[in-house]
């Protein structure tokens, strides 16, 4: 029964709200324009900051759901790990869209939410504190993911969750390497900037 959680939670991960809103709305395929991810500051790009909204909240509950579900079979930490790896995994290469998908922040912070109320609050502080000094979404990403570890070592949580918390920071800076490439060079999109689809570099 533990290994089927696992792999209904990489399902859970694997419904790319992004590239359906995307898909019915503008009729387009959101990996193609923007970042080419379908996670939703790419779809803010494409859709504006209502749809982006909706499409973090949906993709938040995959992870929130995903360790519910299992917390209702297994106690075990491990499993809730595996099951929270699952889901993000199913959100960064989702099964159903021949996987390509996003970032997987929206996702993790669903995961850890249901892990740790405090720890995700303290993180979603520090980068929304980012975003808003900086205006780029993925550099207060990129430090919320830094500031993970620490925040789940300093408010004591149990040894398993976090190594887990260091397999999610790393996978997160891991995903934004293009990111901070685009940094470095001074072409990373700020927050708010919009993508033209007739004019689009698609990829």
């Amino acid at each position: 029964m533990h290994y089927l959680v696992i792999f209904i939670s990489y399902l859970i991960g694997s419904i790319s709200f992004g590239y359906i809103f995307c898909k019915v709305i503008k009729g387009v395929d959101i990996r193609n324009y923007g970042s080419g991810n379908t996670g939703a500051t790419n779809i803010s790009r494409i859709l504006g900051l209502g749809p982006s909204v909706i499409v973090f909240i949906l993709d938040a509950l995959k992870g929130i759901s995903a360790i519910y579900l299992t917390r209702f079979f297994a106690e075990s930490p491990i499993i809730i790990i595996l099951a929270g790896i699952a889901v993000i995994v199913g959100h960064n290469w989702p099964v159903f869209f021949g996987f390509r998908g996003g970032r997987g922040i929206a996702t993790s912070l669903g995961v850890l939410f249901a892990i740790s109320p405090v720890v995700f609050i303290w993180l979603l502080i520090i980068g929304i504190s980012v975003v808003a000094l900086s205006r780029y979404i993925s550099l207060g990403s990129v430090i919320g993911a830094v500031a993970l570890p620490f925040l789940m070592w300093h408010f004591k949580l149990e040894l398993p969750f976090i190594i887990f918390g260091i397999l999610m920071s790393s996978l997160a800076i891991i995903r934004h390497i293009p990111n901070l490439k685009r940094l470095k060079e001074g072409k990373e999109s700020k927050i708010g900037e919009k993508v033209n689809l007739g004019s689009a570099r698609k990829r």
